[in-house]
């Protein structure tokens, strides 16, 4: 007798859908996780799969509001956004599949003077990505949404290709053109934990394992969790909280009813960004978001359920009392609106409200594409970015501002999570002054100077997650939050930057650079394999230099400080937030011969320099002071064992003194007749120098050659000239310095971008250092500079220090 086959359950059809294999798994199947799926085939890997737990959309996408702004202070958050809105635009055409997206143009509202020149500077930085935005006054406003009151306003800003889109088909078209190209998405299928297959992965579920090449982590607000599973391979918790946002929905209202049925399209969404929320039409009603002060986190003490798809918590409108009263005088018709429906759901917040794209920290071929606070406005350009990392190995853009490994471990404390999460929640549109420290979360990492350095005036600021001076207030100098709520230059410290400078000039000063990322490389060979790895060549024994690392793509990957102690022993000293980064790119390349140390947190650094530095230093140490630029030696300074690196990041006689750091605190109460001074005033000179910057004038959006590391470049790999590079200027008088992205100027055409700037207390001169074709804007050109909608005449230098150029002070 034949039994007859039992009938298939769920988990054996969707096991009949697995493959055994697969380039790329995707986890998570939000829009986020669709449309990288959607980039990876496009690119031409289609033999990747997504594994949803649920249906698509079942997370933060599915009550997501759909805004699609283009505005952002963040220069990759821009590219991002401009990316998707552009790709939205033509997607439902691309892939035959009908969306609802409406391009309605969005207006952002300014109460103050500060806002329009913050305003000012994205509409500049914008421009520089082919942005439309414009500046706005009162009676435009009033044109383009008759219904918003003015008359407390200061001006506006006007993005013609902001509106809304709908989140689900949105995330069901770029699946469909996924699937169109061959790729594969499995829908109720829990991705239940990895293990490591050599340097690939078995992804596991209940309906079978998928080995693959690489694992992406885009399981949204679930994010932590499947985190959780690299952690034995190297991850550190993923740095995430998740916050209760609250928008609500009205009633059909008349006026607008009319309004759409003469117009024939949707009103312009509103942002006030000053008092925190946005409005606009959803079908004939208003949708009103607002980001409150009085923020609530969920879920903070592990009661996460382990599945929330389609779910959102009780609405709590008393949070919101405030700001539904504002926009309710702002457009009067709000306030006769009937509520229809209150959304309160789970949105995830990294501790700087960034979202995580690219190489998880400390593991090899796997990705994180999560926590994101505008998932839909950001997915497609966040897809083709995690495209862009796991086929080429680099994005295209700059996009170091939403890296994972931007965050050391520090950043993993819940505590720490919680607190920057709802900082950054509670204030989601406020304006970062550069001299402004946000409060919460500090102190997470600091030197054994701390308190002594803030006994002596010492205003902190976290570097990677350090603390360190920026600059030293004397009693009756205003350190108030209030008197850092300005663009200018001239705030309470700009006296005492100059005075900090002065001393250094003139005298001696003394800075605590602890928090440098230092590894320790050795073993047989480390020379032959370092010289591999950078652009140059590596310094004698006893000696050091600067190396540059090049990207997959060609571009700047990192640059180093290098010095060597033997033949192959080697310590590589980088910036503070570059820890995570360079240490991924040291250890993913190094072969098991050799030994790579990570002593970031053992070694304290002090900044000893200026003229008498010697004459300082020669009371405290036995180290041969009469060592050239550039020499390397081991000495005892105040009776401790020390590293000497004659160096100096202000372009002064100088020495790094590098020790353990309980010995620090002892070589510190050492040193006589020195002036403590802050980053603020290394910062004045080391642009004086033309020294770059990690981070700004170092961009992973240009090339070694772009940022004129030529003599750092092997003289045959260094390939054709650049049609761009760094340039240093000197600004006429004005009272702020350019941010980074403004842009520069000939005529009616934008020749450049700023990438950094200061004001030189030296040379007495408002110095930037910017990206400009080299044909337009050679040396001895003049030039403008775009600062928060002005333009300020500037003039074209050769790359070379303005203050001693022959580096004179700094051989002495």
């Amino acid at each position: 007798m034949n039994t007859p086959d039992p009938a298939p359950t769920p988990a054996t059809a969707t096991a009949a859908r697995l493959p055994a294999r697969a380039r790329v798994v995707i986890i998570g199947g939000g829009a986020v996780g669709v449309s990288s799926l959607y980039h990876l085939a496009k690119l031409g890997w289609t033999d990747c799969i997504l594994l949803e737990r649920n249906e698509l959309t079942a997370g933060s996408t599915w009550h997501a509001a759909g805004n699609c702004p283009n505005f952002a202070g963040s220069w990759a958050v821009m590219n991002i956004q401009r990316y998707s809105m552009a790709l939205y635009r033509g997607l439902a055409e691309a892939v035959d599949y009908p969306m609802n997206y409406h391009v309605t143009g969005a207006i952002r509202l300014a109460h103050t003077a500060e806002r329009m020149q913050e305003f000012e500077h994205v509409r500049a930085m914008g421009s520089l990505q082919g942005l439309k935005l414009s500046m706005m006054d009162l009676p435009e406003i009033g044109n383009r949404h008759p219904m918003c009151e003015t008359h407390d306003l200061t001006g506006g800003l006007w993005d013609p290709e902001d509106g809304d889109i709908d989140p689900a088909q949105l995330t069901q078209a770029l699946a469909k053109g996924a699937r169109d190209l061959g790729a594969k998405i499995v829908r109720h299928c829990p991705a239940t934990g990895v293990t490591r297959d050599g340097d690939g992965w078995i992804v596991h579920t209940d309906a079978g394992d998928i080995a693959c090449d690489k694992v992406v982590n885009a399981a949204g607000y679930y994010a932590a969790r499947v985190a959780e599973w690299f952690e034995p391979h190297g991850r550190p918790p993923l740095p995430m909280t998740v916050m209760s946002h609250q928008y609500l929905l009205t009633e059909p209202i008349p006026e607008i009813v009319a309004w759409t049925k003469q117009h024939g399209h949707k009103m312009p969404m509103i942002r006030d960004p000053d008092v925190s929320y946005y409005l606009r039409q959803e079908k004939t009603g208003l949708n009103l978001g607002p980001y409150e002060r009085a923020c609530r986190s969920e879920w903070t003490n592990g009661d996460m359920p382990e599945d929330f798809s389609f779910q959102l918590w009780q609405d709590d409108l008393d949070r919101l009392e405030d700001y539904i009263a504002d926009a309710m005088e702002r457009v009067p018709p709000l306030a006769s609106a009937g509520v229809s429906s209150v959304i309160n759901g789970p949105i995830p917040y990294t501790p700087d409200g960034l979202p995580l794209i690219g190489p998880m920290p400390g593991v090899k071929n796997a990705f994180d594409a999560n926590v994101f606070t505008f998932g839909i406005a950001q997915a497609g350009g966040a897809g083709k970015v995690l495209a862009d990392w796991v086929v080429k190995g680099a994005p295209d853009w700059d996009c170091f501002d939403v890296d994972p490994r931007r965050f050391g471990a520090y950043a993993s404390d819940p505590t720490y999570c919680r607190a920057k999460a709802e900082e950054v929640y509670g204030h989601e549109y406020a304006m970062h002054f550069p001299h402004a420290r946000w409060p919460a979360g500090a102190d997470r990492l600091i030197s054994p100077l701390h308190e002594t350095l803030k006994a002596q005036g010492a205003q902190m600021a976290p570097y990677g997650g350090w603390e360190r001076a920026t600059w030293f207030a004397r009693p009756g100098d205003d350190t108030s939050w209030g008197a850092a709520q300005t663009w200018r230059r001239d705030g309470p410290w700009h006296a005492r930057v100059a005075e900090e400078v002065a001393a250094v000039q003139n005298g001696c000063g003394v800075l605590d650079l602890s928090g440098f990322s230092r590894f320790e490389l050795s073993g047989p060979g480390a020379a032959d394999w370092l010289a591999e790895q950078i652009a140059g060549h590596l310094p004698q024994t006893g000696r050091m230099t600067l190396c540059y690392f090049t990207g997959p793509t060609g571009k700047f990957a990192t640059e180093m400080s290098v010095s060597r102690s033997g033949d192959d022993q080697f310590t590589l000293i980088t910036a503070a937030i570059a820890r995570d980064h360079d240490r991924d790119l040291l250890t993913h390349a190094l072969p098991d011969t050799l030994t790579l140390i990570d002593q970031t947190e053992d070694i304290a650094c002090l900044l000893v320099t200026g003229p008498a530095s010697r004459d300082v230093l020669s009371k405290v140490t036995d180290a041969d002071l009469s060592l050239p630029w550039l020499s390397v030696q081991d000495a005892t300074v105040a009776g401790r064992t020390a590293r000497m690196n004659r160096v100096s990041f202000a372009g002064e006689l100088g020495w790094e003194i590098h020790a353990l750091q309980s010995d620090i605190k002892v070589i510190h109460e050492a040193l006589d007749g020195v002036t403590p001074f802050g980053m603020f005033a290394l910062d004045s000179m080391r642009i004086e120098k033309a020294y770059r910057a990690w981070g700004s004038d170092l961009s992973p959006g240009y090339t070694l050659r772009e940022v004129g590391a030529d003599r750092f470049i092997r003289k045959e790999d260094r390939g054709d000239d650049p049609a761009r590079k760094l340039a240093v200027l000197t600004l006429n008088d004005h009272p702020y310095d350019p941010l980074p992205m403004s842009p520069v100027w000939i005529g009616d055409k934008i020749v450049g971008e700023i990438t950094s700037a200061a004001y030189g207390h030296r040379v007495q001169k408002a110095i930037a250092l910017a990206m400009l074709d080299c044909t337009d804007a050679p040396p001895d050109t003049q030039v403008e500079v775009e600062i928060f909608g002005r333009r300020v005449l500037a003039a074209v230098h050769a790359d070379a220090p303005l203050w001693d150029p022959e580096n004179e002070r700094i051989r002495a």
